[in-house]
Parts: structure tokens; sequence; C-alpha cells
């Protein structure tokens, strides 16, 4: 199971209409090894840097779950992405980055999002990741 989510928020979900900021913190207390990452990675954002990565292996294979799960869900990550005001980029289990959405174009963000990139940032102790 990917979230833990309440009763309720499944009854939204089965009337159509989910709170966005309820499903969000459903994935905060679900997820809270890659919502720390994330939430680390956001605040360099806001105190200035033009983007921000994670390059350190999980501590344990239930935080590379998360982060996995976090990044593997488009509608979990989008929500991410909108709560915080980023872009999450992802290379593996370890290297996660954010990006700010304005600058989508930017040499930085093209570079990390490449085939090149992805080819570059593996290795063989990454292979089950």
């Amino acid at each position: 199971m990917s979230l833990n989510v309440s009763v309720h928020l499944i009854e939204q979900a089965k009337a159509g209409k989910v709170d966005e900021k309820q499903f969000v913190e459903s994935i905060r207390q679900s997820l809270p090894y890659a919502w720390g990452i994330v939430e680390s990675l956001a605040q360099r954002l806001i105190k200035g840097e033009e983007w921000a990565n994670h390059e350190f292996p999980p501590p344990s294979e239930q935080a590379r779950a998360q982060l996995l799960r976090m990044m593997g869900g488009d509608a979990i990550r989008g929500a991410v992405e909108r709560h915080f005001g980023i872009k999450l980029a992802f290379q593996n289990c370890h290297n996660v980055a954010v990006f700010r959405p304005d600058k989508l174009d930017s040499s930085v963000y093209l570079d990390f999002i490449s085939i090149r990139s992805q080819i570059l940032n593996q290795t063989p102790e990454l292979v089950d990741c």
C-alpha cells in the first residue's frame, strides 16, 4: 500500500471530490522520509538556490520504498509539487532534485532530466534501486 488514507478520504474519493490538503497530509504522514527530503529541498529554493538535490542513499529499504512511491505515483508527486510550488526530478532512489517551475527551460534542469545524465548516474551498486 502506498499511502495510509483515512476512511474520510476514501469516502471523499468515492463521492468524486477529494480535498487536496487532506490528501497532502496523508502523503506527509505516510511517507515521512520522502516528505522530509522534499521539504528540505524546497526550503533550499526558498533560501535562493536555483535548484537543489539530494544525492544520498536511503538509510533503509523502507526509506527507499517511500521515495519510490512518492516519485512513482503521478497523483502523489503532483500534489507534493503543487504543495511546495516546485518541480520534482528523479534519477534513482537517492538522486532527487527540485527545480523552480518557471525555470524548466534552464540548462541545469534540462541536463538533470537528460538521457545522458540518467546514464551517467548509473552505477553497479544502484542496480536494485
